[in-house]
């Protein structure tokens, strides 16, 4: 039983493994505070809110000050990427939920023109490396908490296994116990049984003596009658 959930959490994992190497980059649009903006935006199938949370603090810890989120609108203003562009950037981001999990956008001023796959092929490769490689460490984040979680499982199921072992282990000694009071019981009811017979046995003998005591009452009776008839015939 603990061997085929096992199986078949190991099964799912790796199914979820190859399908998180999935993160495609696209060219996207998105209008930030009324304005259309040309950008690139990377999807994944995970829980916008943990990605939301880690996209903000990747930034977070490598831009300080200069990331600017403004109720889930991200702006950084002269900061330099070296993995996409030697020069200090302009950089408008946000997350977004979506019905199978989670994009990641973002739209770059380089400058001297906006990352467009047409028209910046070299930076926008290197945006894209950027963005799947959040996508990835995303992905294997997810994949370890699951197998973390999927441990636990199965130290519980463990746990309970052996509960259950013991329970059977209690449940067989005490139907030994049960077994020997029994054998206990038996012994006492034999043993009693055959005390009663012994007291019927005595009662008999008793009733039988006391028969024997009424006999020799009448027959002293008798005897005193005859020795007073005897005496009265005395002249």
């Amino acid at each position: 039983m603990k061997r085929s959930v096992l199986i078949l959490i190991l099964i799912c994992l790796a199914t979820l493994g190859s399908y998180a190497q999935k993160s495609p980059v696209d060219e996207a649009d998105k209008s930030i505070n009324s304005i259309p903006r040309k950008g690139q935006q990377v999807s994944m199938q995970l829980d916008n809110r943990r990605v939301e949370t880690a996209w903000i603090k990747q930034l977070g810890d490598k831009f300080g000050s200069k990331l600017k989120n403004n109720k889930g609108v991200l702006t950084m203003d002269g900061v330099v990427i070296e993995e996409i562009a030697p020069n200090p950037i302009r950089v408008i981001s946000k997350v977004d939920a979506t019905p199978t999990g989670t994009t990641v956008w973002w739209s770059i001023d380089l400058g001297n023109a906006y990352l467009g796959k047409e028209s910046t092929p070299v930076q926008w490769k290197s945006a894209e490396k950027y963005l799947k490689d959040f996508a990835r460490m995303m992905y294997r984040e997810d994949l370890v908490s699951q197998i973390s979680e999927a441990e636990r499982a199965l130290v519980a199921s463990q746990n309970n296994h052996m509960a259950v072992i013991e329970k059977a282990n209690t449940i067989k000694k005490d139907i030994d116990k049960n077994k020997a009071r029994k054998v206990e019981i038996q012994q006492m009811l034999a043993a009693n049984a055959a005390e009663l017979q012994q007291f019927n046995n005595l009662i008999d003998t008793n009733l039988k003596e006391q028969e024997a005591a009424r006999g020799d009452i009448v027959n002293m009776r008798v005897a005193l009658e005859a020795v007073k008839d005897r005496l009265n015939k005395i002249e």
